[in-house]
C-alpha cells in the first residue's frame, strides 16, 4: 500500500491488572499471555496491510513497551527507532491506583466511580482527570508525533486507553461529552491517513476476524 501520513495507534495487550479488574494508571504490571497474543495479533494484522514504519512512540509502561516490540516483531521490524515518554502514559489514577474496581464503587458509590472514570474534568482523589491526561498528551502529539507523519513518515504510536482516548479527541473531533463513550479494545490497531492540514482523511480499525 502506498500509504502516506500514516498514523497507526494500539492500545496495549491486556495486562495483569486489566485481567484482575484493577485501577492500574502508572502502575506498571507486564501483559498477560493473552496480551502477548493480543499484540502479537495487532502486528500480525498492520503486516496483512504491508504496513512498515520508520518510528515507534510509546509509554514509559512496560505493558505499552512490550505491546510495540512484539509488534514490530511481527513485522520484521525489530531495529525501528523508538521514543519512550511518561508523556503518553495512562492517566494517573491517584488512590484508586490498585484498586478493584467492584471495591472501589462499594466504597465510594457505583455513580461516584463513573464519573472518575467517564467524566471528562473529574480527577480521582491523588489523580488526574481525563482533560488533565489531554494536557500532556496533545503537546507532545503536535510537538513530536505528528512532524514525522506530516513528512510522510509512517508512525505507530502504542499506549494506554486513556492516553490514546485523549489522542482520539483531536483525530475524530471528539467533545469532552463524546469522548465520555468511546471505547479503545486493547490490541486493535486504527489505522489513520491524514490530510495535508493534517486532519482525518481515513480511519480504519483492525479488528481480527
Amino acid at each position: 500500500m502506498s500509504l502516506t501520513r500514516t498514523l497507526v495507534l494500539v492500545r496495549h495487550g491486556q495486562s495483569e491488572w486489566n485481567a484482575k479488574n484493577l485501577f492500574t494508571g502508572w502502575k506498571n504490571p507486564d501483559l498477560t499471555p493473552l496480551g502477548v497474543q493480543e499484540a502479537r495479533q495487532a502486528g500480525a494484522e498492520l503486516k496483512k496491510l504491508d504496513l512498515l514504519f520508520s518510528v515507534g512512540f510509546t509509554s514509559a509502561l512496560v505493558r505499552a513497551q512490550h505491546t510495540l516490540s512484539l509488534i514490530f516483531e511481527e513485522l520484521g521490524q525489530s531495529n525501528i527507532p523508538t521514543i519512550r515518554d511518561r508523556a503518553l502514559n495512562e492517566r494517573h489514577y491517584g488512590d484508586l491506583s490498585g484498586l478493584n474496581k467492584d471495591e472501589a464503587r462499594e466504597k465510594w458509590g457505583e455513580e461516584q466511580v463513573r464519573l472518575w472514570r467517564r467524566s471528562y474534568d473529574v480527577s480521582p482523589p491523588g489523580g488526574e482527570s481525563l482533560k488533565d491526561t489531554v494536557a500532556r498528551v496533545l503537546p507532545f502529539y503536535c510537538q513530536r508525533i505528528l512532524p514525522p507523519v506530516m513528512r510522510g513518515e509512517r508512525v505507530l504510536v502504542v499506549a494506554h486507553g486513556n492516553s490514546l482516548r485523549a489522542l482520539a479527541m483531536v483525530l475524530d473531533q471528539l467533545t469532552s461529552e463524546t469522548v465520555s463513550t468511546l471505547e479503545i479494545s486493547t490490541g486493535v490497531p486504527i489505522v489513520y491517513q491524514l490530510n495535508a492540514d493534517s486532519t482525518v482523511a481515513s480511519r480504519q480499525v483492525l479488528h481480527h476476524k
